[in-house]
């Protein structure tokens, strides 16, 4: 990093927090308020401004936050670039993923990479197919791979893989012994779903839609932010999920859950690569490349 403070001030930026980028950066409190009191003196403006017990960017915060998102893109494309003219693989890859592809997905997919590439250092956070393409927007990293498409016409969306979302429950639900049901019957079950905002929520929604049903008919017994913790809570109890098939694999070879057909119901989605609309350069690039070798 060419200039520490900068750093300095896009941390606090985007933790809107002091505390949390020393932590964050391994420095000292008072070291950050140095460096952003520097900064404020280099360009006479204040850049942040208290509100009660938290912190806000002024007008100027927020430019320079937006020239210091540029200035480290750049950075970053000019460490890969130098690297690749000594045929040197190089520099940190931020990635996003939502919870499902995060969690069955990506990992083998992340250390096949690192198997090629050992000197790229990855960085990976997950959350919902919303978050994931606002940690985009926001230029927090630089590709995510995501259950959704919300056609945001910022992002640009690539499909690399195919899933299928079955109909799940315990293998000592009192339903279990039925290799099928009748779509009007699903009205009659208690579900776990997913929180609003997942990408996974939104495709079942659809397809259930499709089939007469809307979401508001459906007997939800709980909401619950990823599929382990639906896995756990179906096997202890009389509940029916939709889920990824990646997901519940093993649980099915060791019958613990059952799989169950709803007649003229197939729910199938992708997986999306997504990246910010423009040209993809660096290691977005080279990841973009080794995916579709890939699949």
């Amino acid at each position: 990093m060419s200039d520490f403070r900068l750093e300095v001030f896009y941390t606090v930026a985007k933790r809107l927090s002091f505390t949390k980028a020393a932590a964050e950066l391994f420095i000292t409190q008072p070291a950050v308020t140095k460096h952003i009191r520097e900064l404020e003196d280099q360009y006479k403006a204040k850049l942040f401004e208290r509100k009660g017990n938290h912190i806000a960017l002024t007008q100027a915060g927020k430019l320079l936050l937006h020239h210091a998102e540029r200035v480290f893109e750049l950075y970053r494309n000019v460490e890969f670039e130098i690297n690749s003219l000594s045929k040197r693989k190089e520099g940190l890859l931020r990635i996003g993923a939502s919870t499902t592809i995060a969690q069955y997905i990506v990992a083998p997919l992340l250390a096949k990479f690192r198997g090629k590439y050992p000197d790229v250092q990855l960085s990976l956070i997950t959350g919902n197919t919303e978050q994931v393409e606002k940690a985009l927007l926001a230029k927090e990293i630089e590709i995510g791979i995501i259950e959704g498409y919300s056609k945001n016409p910022e992002i640009s969306y690539h499909e690399f893989l195919k899933d299928e979302l079955v109909l799940v429950c315990s293998s000592k639900h009192p339903l279990a012994n039925r290799n099928s049901l009748r779509p009007d019957e699903l009205k009659t079950i208690s579900f776990i779903v997913r929180e609003q905002g997942s990408g996974t929520l939104e495709v079942i929604d659809h397809a259930l839609k499709e089939a007469g049903i809307n979401h508001a008919e459906l007997k939800v017994e709980i909401r619950l932010g990823n599929t382990e913790s639906i896995k756990s809570y179906l096997l202890n109890s009389s509940a029916m999920a939709f889920v990824s098939v990646h997901a519940i694999i093993d649980e099915v070879k060791r019958g613990e859950l059952k799989i169950i057909d709803v007649e003229n119901l197939i729910i199938e989605r992708s997986f999306y690569l997504i990246n910010l609309q423009g040209r993809i350069t660096g290691l977005a690039d080279l990841f973009f490349h080794f995916v579709n070798h890939k699949s």
